[in-house]
């Protein structure tokens, strides 16, 4: 059985400690163990990191540059063995790892022209011979906690942009499928990296806690469960950081009555079912505007429903494959029948779902849920599974105000034909990521990613202009070479000076 451990400095020692199982979802056994930091094995990277950070961000940017050129073609080379690597831990199927590492890769792109983005600015002339000029300087040391549905996307936007703008990282992945994070660590040594700058530390929440409070570590990036989410915002600020923290969502999908039904069917069979569901911008409820448009949505959905093939996660077939665990497939169920329990109509239950020669595997097959209520526990929180919730709306305000005034504020995507209702859409609902006939409005890496209310802490988003923000400080200078000709005992020089 084979056992991940941390990725650190050269010479470094990790040290013995506590384990963790990983799960194969595709059966539902145990395939290996990794190993659990503590407190000193952060330490030892802090270390590392705190003796290499200075000579990196002394780096020019062109040549930090390279080495993200050097990485991106190095994931390139090894997609396959990577989306393997990641299936076999996560359970999605291999072309939506491919995406889960295409999508991370897309920010490094964004990285390779890191010397333009950390262009300052610059006055000449805003004083009596004054200047005024801003650079953008590392933080220092920054900390990345990830979650496990998206093992090499997610370390790959908060790392990428970190290093590039001079920063040493510390990676603390999933415990629950880290090997995908190793590798890529792994891959950028390889790319010329030098030792110290990016290491993967594996834990818990001994770990987690080691990393919020450690002081050396200036800036940490967070993805997670919005309780988890908050925790870390508000400890991490308590110790002096700063933090973005992004938490759960319950992305809504909005249906007008002109739009293309069957699109529509099509994009929420991939949003609300792909990657099982395990994705914070899922599509996981649909709001029909009128009982007409409602009727029509379902039953359009249901066939569509019972043509999804779940399968392992190497079925090319397959449109989607496991949960990730065995606690995660119980968790998805007792939703389902919290559901039942509350009041609404289940029309196609994924629960008992067996697959031939799989049979203690983590599957679960789509369930369509119809007359969900906004007082229910099931419609409030994030199931994170294979489950459409339908909750019909009455008119365009009532569409609007469920999204508006949910508890998370992740993404949301409205269908329709009507120019001028999507732009008011758009404009007015309380959500942080819009799609307009797009089902799963993630941006392009060189926009930011960030949601609203209890989807999201901090003042800052992910990837972007937003990354090298948050990674960066700014420093700016007023300066001037007097001529010579100043006379002493000059009384102004007690006044505040202005460029008057």
């Amino acid at each position: 059985m084979r056992t991940v451990t941390h990725v650190l400095a050269e010479g470094a020692s990790a040290g013995g400690g506590r384990q963790s199982d990983i799960f194969d979802p595709n059966n539902g056994g145990i395939q290996g163990k990794v190993d659990l930091g503590d407190a000193d094995v952060l330490q030892t990277a802090v270390d590392a990191a705190l003796a290499a950070q200075p000579a990196w961000a002394a780096t020019n940017p062109q040549k930090r540059a390279r080495v993200m050129f050097r990485f991106k073609e190095l994931v390139e080379a090894h997609m396959d063995e990577l989306a393997e690597l990641l299936s076999r831990e996560h359970g999605k199927v291999i072309a939506d790892s491919k995406g889960d590492v295409q999508r991370g890769l897309e920010v490094i792109e964004f990285c390779c022209g890191i010397p333009h983005v950390l262009k300052g600015e610059y006055t000449q002339g805003a004083g009596p011979g004054i200047d005024v000029y801003s650079m953008r300087q590392p933080i220092g040391i920054g900390a990345g906690i990830t979650p496990f549905n998206f093992p090499a996307m997610i370390p790959m936007w908060m790392f990428g942009p970190a290093i590039a703008t001079g920063n040493a990282f510390i990676l603390k992945p999933s415990e629950r499928d880290p090997s995908v994070p190793v590798r890529l660590v792994e891959l950028m040594l390889e790319a010329g990296l030098p030792e110290g700058i990016l290491q993967c530390l594996h834990g818990d929440k001994e770990m987690v806690d080691a990393i919020l409070d450690h002081p050396a570590i200036g800036g940490i990036s967070f993805v997670g469960s919005s309780d988890i989410a908050h925790y870390v915002y508000q400890r991490g600020v308590a110790a002096g950081k700063r933090v973005q923290a992004m938490g759960g969502a319950k992305n809504h999908g909005i249906v007008l009555p002109d739009a293309d039904m069957d699109q529509v069917v099509n994009d929420l069979s991939g949003a609300a079912f792909g990657s099982a569901g395990e994705r914070c911008m899922a599509l996981p409820v649909v709001v029909p505007v009128g009982e007409d448009t409602a009727d029509r949505l379902r039953e359009k959905m249901i066939p569509a429903i019972e043509a999804l093939r779940v399968g392992v996660s190497t079925d090319e077939e397959a449109h989607y494959g496991p949960v990730v665990n065995p606690a995660h497939k119980e968790r998805v169920e007792g939703w389902i029948q919290k559901g039942v329990d509350e009041g609404a109509e289940l029309v196609v239950d994924g629960r008992g779902f067996s697959l031939q020669g799989h049979e203690d595997g983590c599957f679960i097959g789509p369930s369509l849920f119809d007359k969900v209520t906004t007082d229910m526990e099931s419609y409030k929180e994030e199931i994170f599974g294979p489950v459409l919730q339908i909750v019909r709306a009455q008119n365009f305000e009532e569409a609007l105000s469920l999204p508006s005034q949910h508890q998370y504020g992740n993404g949301v995507a409205i269908f329709t034909r009507n120019g001028h209702a999507a732009r008011e859409f758009a404009s007015r609902v309380n959500v942080g990521m819009v799609g307009i006939n797009v089902p799963i409005p993630v941006p392009v890496a060189y926009h930011s990613f960030g949601g609203w209310k209890r989807s999201a802490f901090g003042d800052t988003n992910q990837h972007g202009m937003e990354g090298v923000k948050f990674w960066t400080k700014v420093k700016t200078i007023t300066q001037r070479w007097p001529d010579g000709t100043a006379d002493g005992g000059n009384k102004d020089a007690f006044v505040i000076p202005t460029m008057g």
